[in-house]
């Protein structure tokens, strides 16, 4: 009796083994690291769309796809902590991640060391992809592009002399640098830059120097709420001058902090709701049902990059991780919620509007 009930137990083992074997063949899991909670921008409901989208479509191959989302809080030691344990879960097929520049920059090492794709929606400092790094990748342009965009178009308003604001960081400095590059080859001067003020106070003495200097307009590289509240800022200290902006600030947190101060900010941006291309209107269609608002860009690239590695996955011969590099490689310029070029935005009237 004790052998027969040894042996019954031992297949019972294995046949839990085997379901359990089967249930995680059929899912497919991907690592979404984002600053979730402190990010007021749409990523999050823009991934979820794709994902609820891809299921309902029979997933990847028949298999369910499921994220497993950690929180980088924008914080580079957490991020590294999440990164690694992407890195050590040998079910992840990719990452999509991380927000920021200062973060992707550092992380990317772990996870190319890893094996393991990392995607980034957002990070568009040149140095993320200047390494040679096969398995890292991003879903937007990068600051050389963005500041050649807004540059050609301040010449073109016929401004010659800017004031650089920027964040002591690899977005705020790498966005800044691009800027006054791709400023000399259309003929405007940057007089100054400058990364701190303490209050309005500051900004008035700090103008004086800048009208000794003739400047005509203000380029912002820093993130949507510190830029808002520059803007903000700078007009209680009747600073009435014209505001540029890279990407980060095509976001509604710069109606919500800077309100009407913030009119006429002219943005990059690679987000075009009126584009109609049929990829863009049905993303548009599909997220304002659901959410009933607007998407912005971030909500844009959080659906494209799912639906890129998704694709990417789908593509695969083989069931691993190690060719995923070379699906995206040829995915490159496939078609996107977001459009995929760099248009000018002007905030009016509360909403950002493609001008250019």
């Amino acid at each position: 009796m004790k052998k027969v009930s040894l042996l019954l137990l031992i297949i019972l083992i294995i046949s839990l083994s085997g379901c359990a074997q089967t249930e995680e063949n059929n899912e497919i899991f991907l690592g979404v690291a984002w600053p979730f909670e402190k990010s007021e921008d749409l990523f999050e409901e823009g991934i979820d769309l794709a994902l609820e989208e891809i299921n309902k479509n029979g997933g990847i191959n028949g298999k369910e796809l499921k994220l497993l989302k950690r929180d980088d809080e924008g914080q580079l030691n957490k991020a590294m902590l999440i990164a690694q344990e992407f890195a050590d879960t040998e079910n992840i097929k990719a990452v999509i991640g991380h927000k920021n520049s200062f973060i992707s920059i550092p992380v990317s090492a772990i996870y190319e060391e890893a094996g393991v794709v990392m995607l980034s929606p957002t990070s568009t400092a040149p140095e993320l992809l200047e390494k040679g790094y096969k398995n890292i990748f991003r879903m937007i342009p990068d600051d050389n592009m963005f500041a050649e965009r807004i540059a050609s178009y301040i010449a073109d308003q016929g401004h010659h002399q800017m004031v650089i604001y920027y964040t002591d960081d690899s977005y705020g400095i790498g966005l800044a640098n691009s800027f006054e590059d791709k400023a000399k080859e259309y003929g405007v001067t940057v007089v100054d830059r400058f990364k701190y003020y303490g209050d309005k106070n500051d900004l008035v003495l700090l103008e004086k120097r800048w009208k000794a200097y003739g400047y005509d307009g203000i380029f912002i590289a820093t993130t949507a709420e510190e830029g808002a509240k520059f803007i903000k800022t700078a007009q209680e200290a009747n600073i009435n001058i014209p505001f540029y902006a890279g990407n980060s600030l095509d976001s509604h947190i710069v109606r919500d902090i800077a309100g009407e101060f913030a009119e006429e900010l002219v943005v990059a941006s690679v987000f075009d709701k009126k584009n109609e291309d049929p990829v863009v209107q049905n993303f548009i269609r599909n997220f304002s049902e659901k959410y009933g608002e607007i998407p912005d860009s971030y909500a844009s690239l959080g659906y494209d990059s799912l639906q890129r590695i998704a694709n990417a996955i789908s593509n695969q011969k083989s069931s691993g991780s190690e060719n995923l590099y070379k699906e995206l490689e040829l995915l490159e310029n496939a078609k996107g919620a977001s459009g995929g070029i760099v248009v000018l935005k002007k905030l009016t009237q509360g909403n950002f509007e493609v001008i250019k």
